[in-house]
């Protein structure tokens, strides 16, 4: 296939991830407008919170010489306030969409596009006015957002934090109500979803043309050397990070941990990030009596991050309900297997070969059965080894990003012949 013009609206595109902002999004937004511009010729409709990181990232390598151009927006200044809330930071990014699809009407003039593509927010019940009206094929995706926190552990969170859930589940009804949304998904040539939970919310007319797509992936210098195969005598040691939030599940799996450690006493635990669940988690850790068995650390470098994974026996992510879960694929890169939820991303993510999905049912039921898990790998080392093994095979053959850039390109093979 020749080289397509293709305008992707990318709110969320920064290969720096900024900490302070989305910066799951930011990577994944980075991640596939690279993989697209292997192929085609690209123009970016994002944030202009992204042009820092942005024009650091492409110095000494003109806009043109990379295959892709970046179109800075932001909305007026006084409409910054939504921010500062996190329903607000929706009707932020919802107004955004209204504003890049008047920038992409006025560039689609000027360039003639071949092809339009939505990639972040991968959010399915806020729409994509490109989509809808850009007279070109459009592919949707991968967008989450289906997935809830399971009505179980919803005690796990604060009076403020259950209401939070409400209120989202409350935007999602409407959202996915939304004329607009309804048009973009029906005009769209497929729908690329990250979890079974957003594939259920697509509409019934519109599912011929969904598909399981991963929202994360892994670089191929980001995979390292595999580990060696001899024993490991040393302490086990489980390893966790993410954003000290109640919906990753930290509180659940101290307490899960604290539990298995009266089983293997000789066993560890790195916990990585930072949040405002940070002092909750200290108490826990306190209560708990395992000070001495918990290291807690902040946000570190991404070499560092996967480095100290690498160093850990098995990955524990119970949260609650994550889209993608991108630390789960890179665990998987490390070879390390992965305890996790049967819920969202890493639901997707984790098959039995290398790791244990956990049903989310009620708390006390969730922190023994993640506890029974930890102990079956810790007190069968060739199986953690096997585990491991198949996780990176995994990551090998279906992660790296290269495979899904190309799997993209075939989409858009397709989209274009059909429109």
């Amino acid at each position: 296939m020749t080289r397509k013009k293709v305008l992707v609206s990318a709110y969320a595109c920064n290969p720096s991830g900024s900490l302070h902002l989305h910066p799951g999004e930011d990577q994944t937004g980075w991640r596939f407008v690279g993989q697209i511009s292997r192929s085609h010729d690209v123009w970016v409709i994002t944030h202009e919170y992204n042009r820092e990181g942005i024009r650091a990232a492409m110095a000494g390598a003109g806009e043109e010489d990379r295959g892709v151009r970046f179109q800075f927006i932001k909305l007026p200044a006084p409409l910054g306030g939504l921010y500062k809330v996190e329903f607000g930071q929706r009707i932020y990014y919802y107004l955004w969409q209204i504003a890049a699809w008047r920038a992409a009407r006025r560039m689609h003039r000027k360039i003639g596009f071949d092809l339009a593509h939505h990639v972040t927010f991968g959010n399915d019940w806020i729409p994509s006015y490109i989509g809808a009206f850009l007279p070109v094929p459009y592919v949707h995706g991968p967008v989450g957002g289906g997935q809830r926190t399971p009505r179980p552990l919803l005690r796990e969170y604060t009076f403020g934090g259950r209401l939070s859930e409400r209120g989202r589940t409350l935007a999602q009804w409407v959202g996915r109500r939304d004329p607009v949304r309804r048009r973009a998904l029906k005009k769209a040539a497929a729908i690329l979803v990250c979890n079974r939970e957003t594939m259920a919310r697509i509409p019934r007319k519109s599912r011929g043309k969904t598909m399981l797509f991963p929202v994360n992936g892994i670089a191929r210098e980001d995979l390292g050397p595999r580990p060696p195969n001899g024993p490991n005598d040393g302490p086990f040691r489980v390893f966790m990070a993410g954003r000290f939030h109640r919906l990753k599940g930290f509180a659940i799996a101290l307490r899960a941990f604290a539990a298995f450690a009266r089983e293997c006493p000789g066993s560890e635990m790195t916990i990585v990030g930072s949040g405002p669940e940070e002092n909750n988690l200290r108490r826990i850790i306190d209560t708990a009596g395992i000070g001495d068995r918990v290291a807690m650390k902040s946000w570190m470098s991404r070499t560092d991050l996967l480095a100290a994974m690498a160093s850990s026996d098995v990955f524990l992510f119970p949260s609650f309900r994550d889209g993608g879960g991108a630390v789960v694929v890179e665990a998987m890169a490390c070879s390390k297997p992965v305890v996790c939820l049967d819920s969202g991303g890493p639901g997707f993510h984790v098959q039995p070969g290398w790791g244990f999905k956990i049903p989310p049912s009620r708390p006390d039921k969730v922190v023994e059965d993640l506890a029974r898990a930890l102990t079956v790998l810790a007190k069968d080392r060739e199986l953690l080894r096997a585990m491991g093994r198949v996780a990176r095979e995994r990551a090998e053959d279906f992660y790296l990003w290269d495979r899904h850039g190309d799997r993209l390109n075939e989409i858009y093979r397709k989209a274009l012949r059909e429109y």
